[in-house]
């Protein structure tokens, strides 16, 4: 396992340089007025992926009180995104994927489904700017009209 997954933040409290991104996201988590999409853009290793699971784990979080941010990291729901094994957060590496056939296996399909543990599905697309034309125009869809359980974050 690579070193920045072994010690990537668990908590929100444990991301370090990104305050006004974070105050802001955990605003909304506080007051359950989170969006249906997210796009995180920067330079390598600022943590986007990391507040894109960080979000994942607070927005599907069985033991975080409300009016509370922080996940409780102790529920099923914290340890499987913890441990990527969660079947409501779907991780997608676009760099690799780039393909219409793909987006419409990975994405569109999927999100047919209601999540089974958490409150919302969620799509975290890593290296969105790579997908082709064709995927694009494929996600755009389901993009504008998800369906109220679906949350897509862009890295």
């Amino acid at each position: 396992m690579a070193l920045y997954h072994k010690h990537r933040p668990q908590i929100f409290a444990s991301v370090i340089g990104q305050e006004h991104i974070i105050k802001t996201i955990t605003n909304q988590v506080k007051k359950a007025n989170l969006a249906h999409a997210y796009l995180f853009s920067g330079a390598r290793g600022l943590g986007k992926t990391t507040t894109a699971r960080l979000l994942a784990k607070a927005a599907n979080c069985k033991n975080r009180p409300e009016g509370s941010f922080e996940p409780c990291d102790n529920c099923a729901s914290c340890s499987e995104i913890s441990a990527s094994a969660s079947i409501d957060v779907i991780e997608i590496d676009a760099a690799s994927q780039t393909s219409v056939d793909n987006v419409r296996a990975n994405i569109i399909e999927n999100a047919q489904f209601r999540p089974t543990g958490g409150r919302y599905k969620i799509f975290i697309i890593d290296e969105a700017h790579m997908l082709s034309t064709g995927a694009l125009n494929a996600l755009l869809k389901i993009l504008e009209e998800p369906p109220e359980y679906v949350i897509f974050v862009l890295a």
